[in-house]
């Protein structure tokens, strides 16, 4: 009886061992992944030319490219445009802190000033609202809606992502509008921006150059050091299913580090492009290049 006890506490000793030692797994190869999707990330920063900018803070422009990932992932942007616009709203508006980014060519196509809302701040902004006449503004993945003529002429529909922090952008009339009070001169004669009703308002001087370039269905990304909004957004937090298939040597590195056993298929005209350690094999007739999965004259796949 004594032996046949022994031996149960030994085979839950094992069974507990084996459960932490699969868990230890799963968290290792979600560690992994969520390392790589970083570095990934990291690269696409590096590629950016900020000739003739103000640089952009690589840490507000991770969370604003996972963003971006997801709402991409999710069939929520235009494929046919490849444009990121960040708002970094943790920098005062004495600095030109909106950037309009081709993600496609890796260029900054715009850099300027940006107003806040009244009731956010004065100089900083530092209080924000999703509700209706509280003139703040709301943080937040956007996705840019049409260009219409308003109030301040040529503006553009905003469509708020966030539940309960933005999502109620588009009926309290936030939208892209140019404003006389977003000039040099008001940061030089009160040392800080004309501010707006909660809109994020630019220059006269850009902005139908602005909203003809992000319009119909891109993403903007409104960012400030809120913990409650970094904790709560669900396209900040949620995981990456897959990266651009446009990207096709990104994805190699990303896939290469993800996956040591993955069999790579090239076409012989894109044999150069194979990472170290890479198997080259015959193409196979059951892989087709009208596969939207692959791209030419690269093919690849996850072999068992």
């Amino acid at each position: 009886m004594k032996k046949l006890f022994v031996c149960k506490i030994i085979l839950i000793l094992l069974a507990i061992s084996y459960q932490i030692t699969k868990v230890t797994a799963v968290n290792a190869t979600t560690m992994e992944r969520t390392t790589n999707i970083d570095k990934y990330i990291s690269n696409v920063y590096t590629q950016l030319d900020f000739k003739g900018s103000t640089p952009l803070s690589e840490d507000v422009f991770k969370k604003a490219y996972k963003g971006y990932l997801n709402l991409l992932n999710a069939g929520k942007l235009n494929t046919d445009k490849n444009i990121l616009t960040v708002v970094d709203f943790s920098l005062s508006s004495t600095q030109k802190r909106i950037w309009v980014i081709d993600l496609k060519a890796k260029k900054i196509l715009i850099n300027d000033y940006v107003a806040h809302g009244q009731g956010s701040g004065v100089e900083y902004a530092t209080v924000f609202s999703n509700t209706e006449n509280s003139h703040q503004s709301s943080l937040g993945f956007y996705i840019t809606g049409d260009i219409y003529n308003g109030e301040h002429g040529a503006s553009l529909h905003l469509h708020g992502m966030d539940n309960g922090y933005n999502s109620a952008a588009y009926d309290r009339s936030i939208v892209i509008h140019g404003a006389d009070y977003v000039c040099t001169d008001l940061i030089r004669s009160q040392n800080y921006l004309g501010r707006s009703w909660g809109c994020p308002a630019v220059s006269n001087q850009i902005v139908k150059r602005l909203i003809t370039t992000v319009n119909n269905g891109t993403c903007l990304f409104i960012y400030a050091n809120n913990k409650k909004y970094l904790a709560n957004s669900y396209w900040l937090n949620k995981k990456i299913d897959h990266l651009p298939e446009q990207n096709v040597q990104d994805q190699l590195m990303y896939a290469s580090d993800v996956k040591k056993d993955t069999v790579y298929v090239y076409d012989v005209s894109a044999a150069d492009l194979a990472p170290a350690g890479a198997h080259i094999v015959a193409l196979k007739d059951e892989f087709s290049t009208s596969s939207s999965a692959f791209q030419f004259p690269l093919i690849w796949k996850l072999l068992p």
